[in-house]
């Protein structure tokens, strides 16, 4: 299942940041930093969560929450802020945020609020996508634990330079034979590369 998730902020790095992290997860991210764009947005495409900023010039982001509720109440929204304060914070849940993040967000904060978020809802990336992702991850890890460049694990298992990136970015889904290739180059057992699952 494709998860859409739209981040809204007015500060163009922040969310280009928010974009990759969640991309790199697996998501379909769609991104605004004009949050009066939020209606038209919600009305065109199926979302299931909404990274809102708190403080931006033209409309708050509590009242883009609202905008939210008002079109699609089963949207989940997550709520970021700079200028975190307890009334803040209280107004946010108040609001039916279901999370409140500070800024600059970091990676594991993010996802973790997101996963949370979407699981409340029953939603979740596939099994096969979750799985592909963990192996791909503890095949990157380990990789560079023993300072190998993908060059170099090529040579050693005999797969070329663009299968075990692709195996990395989890874009491709790898062969038992591959990898057990890859675990006896890295000197593992092929279940340690299953220990994230």
């Amino acid at each position: 299942m494709d998860i859409r998730i739209l981040v809204v902020d007015d500060d163009q790095d922040s969310v280009e940041l928010v974009e990759k992290i969640l991309k790199k997860d697996g998501y379909r991210v769609q991104t605004l930093t004009d949050g009066r764009k939020v209606e038209e947005e919600i009305r065109k495409n199926d979302i299931h969560l909404a990274v809102v900023d708190l403080k931006m010039p033209d409309i708050s982001g509590l009242d883009v929450v609202e905008m939210i509720r008002h079109h699609d109440s089963d949207c989940a929204v997550i709520l970021m802020t700079g200028y975190a304060t307890l009334d803040s914070a209280v107004s946010a849940l108040r609001g039916g945020v279901v999370d409140y993040l500070r800024k600059p967000v970091r990676e594991d904060e993010l996802l973790g609020a997101v996963r949370r978020a979407l699981a409340a809802k029953g939603l979740a990336l596939l099994p096969e996508e979750e799985l592909h992702r963990n192996i791909g991850s503890a095949i990157r890890d380990l990789r560079k634990k023993r300072t190998l460049t993908l060059k170099q694990l090529a040579k050693r298992t005999g797969l070329s330079v663009s299968l075990l990136s692709q195996i990395e970015r989890a874009e491709s889904s790898a062969s038992v034979t591959s990898l057990y290739k890859i675990a006896h180059a890295l000197k593992i057992r092929l279940p340690e590369l299953f220990s994230r699952v």
